[in-house]
């Protein structure tokens, strides 16, 4: 048997890195774009719950994407009290594979990855679904990839106005002046969630519910507006949907009814929302396969459960950028 090498790259790596906004929305696009054309494999999340699911959770995800040439899958924790002990909420790595043989080829520290790819997908989900004068954002959230959420849209929109809650008032005070100092700009903290979202012209919900409330009013959604909610538990009102011109996924297949969690998913699993009348899939949407925003009139919901694909993608994009800098370890697996 021949040697066996695999790319190592810890949390400190992945930092060295210094991924730029257009480097992980390029990773991620490339994925979507697979995805819309058939040239992927994204195999429905699962989940393993020690305890309870309000105190948190492992996710596995599973996906292949073969314009990169590489499958892989990444074990996520997100457990709500982390903070507690001084640990971010979601801990993830991530395991790339050849797919013709097998054979590992990375071990990935995939906490920022997680935090990263959600936030592209959000962002690539406003550049084609939300109006491109999009000028105030409400982001209801703090964790990790609400702050992907925010930067990469901000990347691409140039709000005028930031508003951003979370329960816990350090929580959210300490994401508003991490955002201040990365974003050069003013953050608006709001104490409730109407106050946060309504008027907004991007609305994100990244929340962390124990348990479906429905605390994001459909009322507070104005005619024109982007949605993006996919807390673990909803959120929403029953009735959302029916303003709705537009839903988006990012994939029907980790969507369907008899899935867990999900900001919609009594919405599916009671047949408001079926693959009849989805408007599309994200990556058909970024392919060219299906449209996008059409006219400003139009008040889009895109819900997205998260890719293993484009885990894959980052991930791949981090190894080829650390094999160039010369960052990371190789170990010996045989």
């Amino acid at each position: 048997m021949r040697e066996i090498w695999i790319d190592y790259l810890n949390a400190l790596d992945v930092k060295a890195l210094r991924l730029t906004n257009e480097e992980i929305l390029d990773a991620v696009s490339k994925a979507l774009d697979a995805q819309g054309r058939g040239e992927t494999v994204i195999e429905p999340r699962v989940h393993l719950v020690p305890e309870s699911s309000d105190r948190g959770h492992f996710n596995v995800l599973r996906g292949y994407v073969k314009p990169l040439d590489f499958a892989g899958v990444k074990v996520v924790g997100d457990f709500v009290d982390n903070y507690k002990v001084g640990l971010p909420s979601e801990l993830a790595v991530l395991n790339l594979f050849d797919p013709r043989t097998g054979v590992p080829r990375a071990v990935i520290d995939a906490t920022a990855i997680t935090d990263m790819r959600t936030g592209a997908v959000t962002a690539i989900g406003a550049k084609h679904l939300a109006r491109k004068d999009s000028k105030v954002l409400g982001h209801v959230g703090a964790r990790g990839t609400s702050y992907w959420n925010v930067r990469l849209l901000d990347h691409l929109f140039d709000f005028d106005e930031i508003r951003v809650h979370s329960r816990r008032p350090e929580s959210r005070e300490g994401f508003a002046a991490r955002l201040t100092r990365d974003l050069g700009k003013k953050i608006v903290v709001t104490d409730n969630w109407e106050d946060c979202l309504k008027g907004a012209d991007i609305m994100v919900e990244a929340s962390r519910l124990p348990e479906p409330t429905p605390l994001f009013k459909t009322k507070w959604v104005k005619t024109g507006v982007f949605v993006v909610p996919y807390g673990t538990m909803s959120a929403l009102e029953f009735d959302i949907t029916d303003i709705m011109d537009k839903v988006v996924v990012d994939d029907w297949g980790q969507c369907q009814p008899g899935r867990p969690f999900g900001a919609l998913r009594r919405h599916v699993d009671e047949g408001k929302v079926t693959l009849e009348t989805l408007h599309a899939e994200m990556g058909q949407i970024v392919c060219g396969a299906k449209s996008g925003r059409e006219s400003d009139d139009e008040t889009i919901l895109f819900w997205h459960r998260g890719l293993s694909s484009t885990d894959v993608a980052l991930g791949a994009a981090m190894v080829e950028k650390a094999n160039r800098m010369n960052i990371g370890q190789k170990l010996r697996f045989a």
